[in-house]
């Protein structure tokens, strides 16, 4: 019986997830693939340490070099993160015309370009179905079940440490660090959860989901990026009280040439189905020209998760080669030699939710307001908290579309007043219908 050779660079969390599902599942792949998959080598850099599945010590190297120089593997699957080493490797599997399994989001958000065009050179495959919301089959349903149509917008919660941090804020009327901890305790945020709570990790995802479907390059420092750090607790409530969830969201969206990204909090309503994904789980909203709206629903990360799509992608590139040695398996996206007309986010024309703490004094109001309308922008509603004389009291207020850079300008006149207290708090509102 034909067999598919495959080499693994990174045997951590993911790479054992990896061992394990080939393992236990490796009849299950027989049977649909017509062929066998089969481990040959395995490098990592502590071929001792603790892992939770059985791995043949045989199979075990510190020497990434003799996996991708052995004649024998067909496919090399990196599972070991970050960049600079990451990259030197890919680069060598490519270029030695083996096909190439990434889980790497941040590999792929600064230097997927470079690889998408050598693996297009040497005919070779390039799967990255796990780089982006775990176990849903998110990447694979964008390039081949949407290939017909033009898509329109991408909204989605792309990372389940942010999300399970605003979901137990939202259920608990807890403050950001105490649940962030918590988080870190319960081993859904790391030690140092820049990445994640900064939106870094979320604004990878969006540059590797951006290019494939708009099909032109989306350069990384292009994209806006805002974290959750400065969410209050109050700011939760409040949004609630108006009818709305807090999450953070990536962005996406494509209008007359110029293209929109960016990563932020922001204030969905309610009813909205993404305003009812909790805890870890990622979900992202896609409209399409001929399709409609779609949404993509599951587990965002965690070990299994991550290692089905790391496996599906192995199993498509050895489906190709186990009944056509010549075939390609996953073509690299067909990415635009243009680079991509990011809007600028002043440009950006969004609703806003604004909280402002402010002496309670005659007349606070109408300054307050009376620098919005000077930069064109109208109010929906107004709630004043509180009541106390020479003490800072909350004014969240909800205004209509504006224009980022007039929104800007005005919060720069509003913070200088002097019956403002502290900066002001602004979310821009999104219905994610768009």
């Amino acid at each position: 019986m034909k067999s598919i050779q495959i080499g693994i660079l990174g045997c951590g969390t993911v790479g054992s997830g990896v061992v394990k599902l080939i393992q236990e599942n490796g009849d299950l792949l027989q049977q649909r693939l017509g062929g066998r998959v089969v481990i040959r080598r395995i490098a990592d850099v502590d071929v001792h340490r603790r892992r939770n599945v059985e791995v043949d010590p045989t199979l075990l190297t510190t020497d990434a070099t003799a996996v991708l120089e052995d004649p024998e593997i067909d496919i090399i699957v990196e599972l070991i993160g970050g960049c600079d080493v990451a990259l030197r490797f890919c680069r060598e599997a490519l270029n030695r015309k083996k096909h190439l399994v990434t889980a790497n989001k941040a590999l792929l958000a600064t230097h997927g370009l470079e690889l998408y065009r050598t693996a297009a050179a040497q005919r070779v495959s390039i799967g990255f179905e796990a780089s982006v919301c775990g176990g849903i089959p998110l990447i694979r349903a964008m390039k081949e079940g949407l290939v017909a149509d033009r898509v329109r917008s991408i909204i989605g919660i792309v990372n389940g440490t942010c999300n399970y941090i605003l979901t137990t804020m939202t259920e608990s009327n807890r403050p950001f660090a105490e649940v962030l901890a918590e988080a870190q305790a319960h081993g859904y945020a790391e030690a140092n959860p820049s990445f994640d709570v900064d939106g870094i990790d979320s604004a990878h995802k969006l540059q590797i989901l951006a290019t494939l479907a708009f099909g032109v390059y989306v350069p990384f420092d292009r994209i806006h990026v805002e974290g959750i750090r400065q969410i209050d607790a109050s700011d939760i409530e409040y949004a609630r009280e108006l009818g709305y969830r807090i999450k953070l969201l990536a962005i996406a969206k494509q209008r007359n040439g110029e293209m929109e990204a960016r990563v932020h909090p922001a204030l969905i309503p309610e009813d909205n189905m993404l305003a009812a994904v909790g805890g870890v789980h990622n979900a992202v909203y896609i409209v399409g020209d001929a399709v409609g709206s779609l949404m993509f629903y599951g587990r965002g990360a965690g070990q299994m998760p991550t290692a089905s799509a790391v496996v599906s992608d192995i199993a498509e590139i050895a489906r190709g080669l186990l009944h056509d040695p010549t075939a390609r398996g996953i073509p690299p996206p067909p990415i635009s030699d243009v680079e991509a007309k990011i809007k600028d986010m002043a440009a950006v024309r969004s609703c806003y939710y604004l909280r402002i703490m402010a002496i309670d004094k005659p007349g606070v109001l109408s300054r307050v307001t009376g620098i919005l309308g000077s930069n064109n922008i109208s109010l929906v509603s107004v709630i004043q908290k509180g009541r106390e004389e020479q003490s800072a009291v909350p004014i969240v207020m909800m205004t209509h579309e504006a224009v980022e850079g007039d929104m800007q300008r005005s919060l720069l006149a509003i913070d200088q007043l002097d019956v403002v207290d502290r900066p002001t708090v602004c979310f821009r509102v999104e219905g994610a219908t768009d």
